[in-house]
């Protein structure tokens, strides 16, 4: 869903870990009986820990030892809270995701039209992925680092994430010709790598998150219309007629397509 590379802005994104923290805090947490009181509070305080040093370092860059640390504990003590790094990365990740598609279901849910709802979505998770607040896009890109059967069950979430956009592009009015699935890969690797070459000044994420959508609505519209118009008359009649007039008068052969 996002390219690997390391943004450009990462340095700025890390001096901004009082921000991730913050975002981390607001993500959904509801302790089960297991996980109350005490228990429930150090176990934020490590996923918080946990959120900073992934979105900064990366999940292979991350040790055990250096999440103890940031929590203010012994490596031994961690796994009373937590399974393992992996399942750690694993519970951050799927909060973060799930936390970004309640922004966009609020986003969607005033509008009816299936392209109203499209830029809504659009604005919205573009936001998440430019906000230096959001954990979202360091998250996503560190699959590529993670092992396999860790990155099994984050691509099963991005999945379910992506369904988001699956469901409203499905309901666009898009003519035949273009294949739903690639459109939709096609916008979100757009709204995903923003990152990569977004600088603040010149345009506000809402301008930029409208002119990406204006951009596909168009060429959608655009290959409707194409569609649409009358076909070319075929060759088999009418040019076959001239071709054989052209033998008694020199004239050439019609060679129109």
């Amino acid at each position: 869903m996002t390219s690997s590379r390391t943004p450009p802005n990462r340095k700025t994104r890390t001096k901004t870990g009082g921000a991730i923290l913050s975002a981390m805090r607001a993500l959904p947490f509801s302790p089960n009986s297991d996980e109350a009181g005490a228990h429930a509070e150090r176990r934020q305080e490590i996923l918080e820990a946990a959120a900073q040093l992934f979105a900064e370092r990366g999940y292979k860059a991350t040790s055990i030892r250096q999440i103890a640390d940031a929590a203010g504990m012994m490596a031994g003590s961690l796994y009373y809270h937590i399974e393992s790094k992996e399942s750690l990365f694993v519970e951050i990740h799927n909060r973060a995701l799930d936390a970004a598609a309640s922004r966009i279901f609020s986003a969607i849910a005033p509008h009816t039209a299936p392209w109203a709802r499209l830029e809504a979505a659009c604005t919205e998770l573009l936001d998440i992925q430019l906000s230096l607040t959001s954990i979202t896009l360091p998250m996503m890109n560190s699959i590529v680092s993670a092992p396999p059967d860790v990155r099994d069950a984050l691509v099963k979430k991005r999945d379910e994430f992506e369904s988001i956009f699956r469901n409203i592009i499905d309901d666009l009015p898009l003519p035949a010709t273009i294949d739903r699935d690639i459109y939709r890969i096609l916008l979100l690797r757009a709204l995903n790598t923003a990152n990569d070459w977004y600088r603040s000044g010149r345009m506000s994420h809402d301008q930029i998150a409208h002119q990406i959508f204006t951009i596909f609505k168009h060429q959608a519209e655009s290959e409707t219309d194409i569609t649409a118009s009358p076909r070319p008359r075929s060759r088999s009649a009418a040019p076959m007629r001239r071709s054989r007039a052209a033998r008694g008068t020199g004239a050439p052969v019609s060679s129109e397509i």
